[in-house]
């Protein structure tokens, strides 16, 4: 039996753990990312390993989320960032530079090879054939230290595509039929790869957007073939020798297949408030805007804005609509100034914002009261634009853009103006705004720690007895972004924990920061699919500091599952979906033998309130046995 393309790269990269669907593996990891929102702590993890130079083959430290300097916070966690990358052989990339995931890309991506950051979309990197995935920042700690990343062998699955796209119809569309399918919890331990001959149409750009956006499917990642179209991408970046071809053998078997038709797909969008609440553009069609923003990870290329500024020319932004564009990177930038679409966009009355994350993060751009706003961005979740009353659609740029000039919803397909656009042959290579690794620094360099900058808190180990309290009950789809709010007023303090936690899922339940405190801890009782969304650490940090020992829910999203028990934190699962309802807010439980019933797998947890019992499961690898009982994957690695 052949190799698919993620077992490939697998098979060269694991450590330990046998290749077969459910077990755990430690996976050699080649390069990491951080950024500047979870990379403040994820350094602080390092320096508690405390290595020197970092044993990757490359890490690189991007500067793209916290840019807005309206305080000294953001620019305080730059200078501790910049610090650390210089004393440990660390690429770092300036504000201004780019977004993470389009820079990497750009300038890093290898296929072939692994990738972790400490971002939920690195998964991006698998346009170019990369095996690249999200994860918390100590693991993207750890794996800088030089241990093995470790996961449960996911399925794989293949995504079929046949035909080629339509004139309006883009690879947005692609991934947002794929997430109408599979929806936001359907890919958790699994893998999508892509192939089929509708891949040879698509270009590394296109494949990055499909790869970018598979993560709002709860997927370990996914991936393309490193093929013709790879290897023209790296040479335009000038990174031909980074090429290796990559593919499915003929007889690979995968855990199921699914096709993607092109020749049927029409543009689409993700309604409010879920990246899976896909709908037909023509079925929201004339509905009036007030906001268009185009860039972000996922559509912020030169390709997407070279397309954006073809709609855009000769035509004005309606009297009623804000178009604001954010390129991916400086490369683009420049790219876009030398060809004269910067001027394109001008004219047309579009703002130009800095290259960054910006909007899709909630730094800025916040639509008006009750606003609609069409984003080309990968989350809409409720509040995230920075407006808890607006509605945000998930949609193309070509869609975007055509709807900026008409001021209503409006649908692109057969729009001619695109046909041609191509990724340019070139790009020169802009490295003003790169800090690369000397050796003259690394272990000599004095870091740099601003006032803001807090300790983050220790996990302890699982105690034998546990009693405590249910602090709130939560329902289904609970994700980072309800547990620890991103936004413009709390992203500069990203590197204090305390102040934090006066906000932890306040969106859900406003009182639960001081129902925390005054219980001295507790336990969090949730729905399915707990925890999608970010890979932001401080989802379970923050709880960690609050006193929470445990969190029962009917499942959990894959990175936050793995955040809680690197911390210490026990992610519980409910046997029978129905026992949700037999516990309610400060209900008062109580679990013996803890320690004992861990290594079973089966947690039997009383329900004092109730006079009731509930049977439960806890579904760890024997590492994550180990971490829990030692208090968290700090603690274990000291005893390695």
């Amino acid at each position: 039996m052949g190799l698919n393309i993620a077992e490939k790269i697998l098979k060269k990269h694991i450590v330990d753990g046998v290749m077969l669907s459910g077990n755990e593996i430690g996976v050699k990891i080649d390069q990491t990312l951080t950024q500047d929102s979870t990379g403040t702590m994820a350094y602080l993890q390092l320096e508690t390993i405390g290595i020197g130079k970092v044993k990757t083959k490359k890490s690189v430290a991007y500067i793209d989320h916290n840019m807005l300097q309206s305080g000294p916070e953001n620019f305080d966690d730059h200078l501790y960032i910049q610090s650390m990358a210089k004393n440990h052989g660390i690429w770092f990339s300036k504000p201004g530079n780019g977004i993470c995931h389009q820079v990497h890309l750009e300038r890093f991506g290898v296929p072939g090879e692994t990738l972790i950051g400490s971002d939920s979309h690195t998964p991006t990197a698998g346009g170019l054939g990369m095996l690249a995935i999200g994860a918390g920042g100590v693991d993207v700690a750890a794996a800088m230290a030089g241990a093995p990343y470790c996961i449960k062998m996911p399925d794989i699955i293949k995504v079929e595509l046949i035909g080629a796209l339509k004139e309006g119809v883009s690879a947005k569309d692609i991934i947002l039929e794929v997430l109408k399918r599979e929806t936001v919890k359907g890919g958790v331990n699994k893998i999508y790869e892509y192939g089929g001959e509708g891949v040879k149409t698509l270009s590394i750009p296109e494949r990055a957007t499909i790869t970018n956006m598979g993560a709002e499917l709860g997927a370990t990642t996914s991936i393309f073939p490193s093929d013709e179209m790879t290897l023209e991408f790296l040479k335009s970046m000038n990174r031909e020798e980074d090429f290796n071809e990559i593919k499915a053998d003929e007889d690979a078997s995968y855990f199921k297949t699914i096709t993607v038709n092109l020749n049927e797909l029409v543009p689409m969008a993700a309604c409010p408030h879920s990246p899976d609440k896909v709908v037909n553009i023509s079925e929201i069609e004339g509905m009036k805007i007030n906001q268009v923003a185009i860039g972000s990870c996922t559509n912020s290329s030169y390709l997407d804005l070279a397309k954006t500024a073809a709609i855009l020319k000769g035509n004005k932004v309606h009297s009623d609509v804000s178009l604001v564009i954010s390129p991916g990177s400086r490369q683009i930038l420049r790219k876009l100034a030398d060809e004269g679409i910067l001027s394109i966009f001008l004219q047309a009355g579009a703002r130009i914002l800095e290259c960054g994350c910006g909007p899709c993060i909630g730094m800025g751009q916040a639509p008006c009261t009750n606003g609609k706003s069409l984003r080309t961005f990968n989350r809409n979740f409720k509040g995230r634009s920075g407006t808890v009353s607006a509605d945000v659609y998930l949609v193309s740029p070509e869609t975007a853009a055509i709807s900026a000039v008409k001021g209503v919803i409006t649908n692109p397909a057969g729009i001619k103006d695109v046909k041609d656009i191509a990724v340019p042959k070139v790009f020169e290579q802009d490295n003003n705004l790169f800090i690369e690794p000397n050796e003259n620094y690394i272990g000599k360099t004095e870091i740099i720690k601003g006032p803001n900058i807090k300790e983050f808190p220790k996990a302890e180990a699982v105690n034998e007895n546990l009693k405590s309290v249910v602090l709130t009950k939560l329902g289904d789809n609970i994700t980072t972004d309800h547990i620890m709010p991103s936004n413009a007023k709390l992203l500069p303090y990203r590197s204090n924990i305390p102040y934090l936690a006066d906000y932890c899922l306040t969106p859900s339940d406003v009182d639960f920061p001081d129902k925390a405190k005054k219980a001295d801890g507790g336990i969090i009782v949730a729905g399915e699919n707990y925890g999608q969304g970010s890979s932001r650490e401080h989802a379970a940090l923050v709880p960690l500091y609050l006193g929470v020992k445990a969190v029962i829910a009917k499942s959990f999203a894959r990175i936050h599952k793995q955040n809680l028990i690197n911390n210490g934190i026990l992610p519980i699962v409910f046997s029978n979906e129905e026992d949700y309802e037999k516990i309610s807010e400060g209900d008062r439980i109580s679990i013996a033998n803890l320690r004992s019933q861990l290594k079973n797998g089966k947690i039997t947890i009383n329900n004092i309130s109730k006079s009731i019992q509930i049977e439960t499961n806890i579904e760890v690898s024997e590492r994550q046995e180990k971490m829990l009982l030692s208090g968290g994957l700090l603690a274990m690695l000291k005893t390695i």
